[in-house]
């Protein structure tokens, strides 16, 4: 009751703060998304400093207002409480809570002091907060919010206006709630930012029943809560859904998160993302940058390898532009199958989820696990770059299987897609499923998407981490029979084609001959009267 009641609250803020921005003329601006985002952050972290210092000092949880207790204590004992607060509350000054803010909302140049103060809690928290650039800038918690208001007048009520919403109830209640209270929260936070209507380097946003059965299968059931200090990594983690998914599935403080990603904007909702998932601790791994051309996390002078990585990486884009750099010597070994051509006529369909999926083998751990969405075309592609991935994949026995999901599981792309499970330490039977059945169509807005049934979902992890064969739907074969049938991994390709026998009598045997005969001697009797037809009317054709 508590959860729906918050969540319902949480979401009318969201939607207050976004008539906020639309009264100020900023409705569907291409800022409105900064101001937001940063808005809810700053409201979390006000909030959740809060309730991590009541739970630590009884005091300040008995005071009538906590601010007040917290501003008399002295600078030291601020200083210890902090430290007991650990890195998932960010460090906040008296001056920065929203209720300091609220007090001085009719003081002069109220927008200046409004963002002074975001940009102070920045600043002091730049070492943990801050995510970098592959050329390494770092890229701070907030931006000067008002200065997205052209008219200077309006400022000060901008700010009055968004610091009056904030007040109006506190977060602190919500802090026992688990994933899916934050998946929630999260995915109406941004459902109108996370599109892909984002031009050359549009950003994908990933279903969570791919998500979740993606993690389900990377981390079966009986191992979730036994593994322990992994590696865990996205090279175009988006908002980073499939990476809070696994990180679920393992335990947020048993895994370390790396991400990169060219996009500033989802490296922002994929920081957000992170600080209300308590994985606080990855932020310093996020890298806004391009992950092919300047892959950022190594160790030493070799790129990094990690326990599991999962990917919903773009499929085609043009990448013309430094495609000939990729061509290099020290790339030879991680782009292991080629590097795709220049398209003459369609640059922006090269294939550059190529390029990722290699690069995510080559970026495995030995005995590492990994799960990439990629174009269902890739699992059958008879020769080429696709052909040799499968083939190193299937020779050196890394392979776990492939789900073929069904069409539209994606409302905002009509490309079928397949999830490619790699396991290094399988050396058993590989799992094949044809899922393309399953499902449920519903309108999307102006697209139609297919929705999986929970008893769907659980039915393809259930199937696949069982290694089960079913009719028409799933196959446990080997790797020498994949070899056999070029590669291929397609379950429909492995399925026993049935051929169904009915008994009857010489009597009816030869009643069923006569009708073929009859139905063939129509039909040539038809064909002999068009032949003449045909003749008639070229006949009559003349020159003019």
């Amino acid at each position: 009751m508590v959860e729906l009641e918050f969540q319902q609250k949480t979401k009318e803020l969201i939607d207050s703060l976004k008539g906020i921005c639309a009264n100020y003329g900023l409705g569907n601006d291409g800022n409105e998304f900064k101001i937001i985002t940063q808005v809810f952050l700053y409201k979390f972290l006000n909030d959740k400093f809060a309730y991590e210092a009541k739970k630590r000092d009884e005091a300040i949880a008995n005071a009538e207002k906590w601010e007040e207790a917290l501003a008399a204590m002295s600078e030291e004992n601020l200083e210890m409480l902090q430290l007991r607060m650990g890195v998932n509350s960010a460090k906040l000054k008296p001056s920065h809570f929203i209720a300091s803010l609220f007090s001085q909302q009719n003081a002069p140049d109220f927008a200046k002091l409004f963002d002074d103060t975001l940009m102070d809690i920045a600043i002091s928290n730049n070492d943990v907060y801050a995510i970098k650039t592959d050329g390494g800038a770092k890229v701070v918690l907030f931006d000067r919010l008002s200065q997205y208001i052209a008219d200077e007048s309006k400022r000060d009520a901008f700010c009055r206006a968004i610091i009056n919403k904030l007040v109006e109830f506190s977060f602190e209640r919500i802090f026992n709630q688990k994933y899916d209270f934050y998946a929630t929260i999260f995915e109406y936070l941004i459902k109108d930012y996370n599109s892909n209507s984002g031009g050359k380097y549009a950003e994908y946003y990933t279903p969570h029943a791919v998500a979740r059965i993606m993690a389900a299968i990377l981390v079966p059931q009986e191992q979730q809560g036994k593994i322990k200090n992994v590696t865990c990594y996205d090279p175009s983690a988006g908002s980073g859904t499939l990476l809070m998914n696994v990180a679920h599935a393992i335990g947020e403080k048993r895994c370390t998160i790396f991400t990169q990603d060219i996009s500033q904007k989802s490296s922002n909702l994929l920081r957000l993302n992170l600080i209300l998932n308590t994985l606080v601790h990855s932020i310093p791994n996020v890298i806004q940058g391009n992950t092919l051309l300047h892959p950022y996390h190594k160790d030493g002078k070799e790129l990094k390898r990690f326990d599991y990585i999962v990917s919903n990486p773009p499929f085609k884009m043009d990448f013309s532009d430094f495609r000939d750099e990729l061509d290099s010597k020290e790339n030879k070994a991680r782009f292991f199958a080629g590097i795709p051509k220049i398209k003459a006529k369609a640059k922006d369909k090269m294939e550059i989820y190529q390029l990722f999926l290699q690069h995510i083998i080559h970026s495995l751990k030995p005995g590492g696990k990994a799960a990439v969405v990629v174009p269902t075309g890739f699992i059958t592609a008879q020769s080429g770059i696709d052909k040799k991935i499968r083939q190193k994949l299937v020779d050196e026995k890394m392979l776990a299987g492939v789900v073929s999901m069904p069409s539209n599981i994606f409302a905002t792309t009509g490309t079928n897609v397949s999830i490619l499970f790699i396991d290094d330490s399988n050396k058993g039977d590989v799992v094949l499923i044809d899922a393309s059945g399953l499902g449920q169509k519903v309108k999307d807005g102006k697209n139609q998407k297919t929705v999986l049934r929970a008893e769907e979902e659980q039915r393809i992890i259930d199937v696949f981490n069982g290694k089960r064969a079913e009719e028409d739907f799933s196959v446990a074969i080997g790797y020498d029979e994949i070899a056999g049938k070029n590669y291929s991994l397609s379950a429909g390709q492995y399925f026993d084609v049935k051929i169904e026998y009915v008994d009857i009598t010489p009597e009816q045997f030869a009643e069923k001959m006569q009708g073929f005969s009859s139905n063939l001697d129509s039909l040539f009797s038809q064909s002999r009267e068009l032949e003449v037809e045909i003749k008639k009317q070229l006949a009559g054709l003349i020159h003019e």
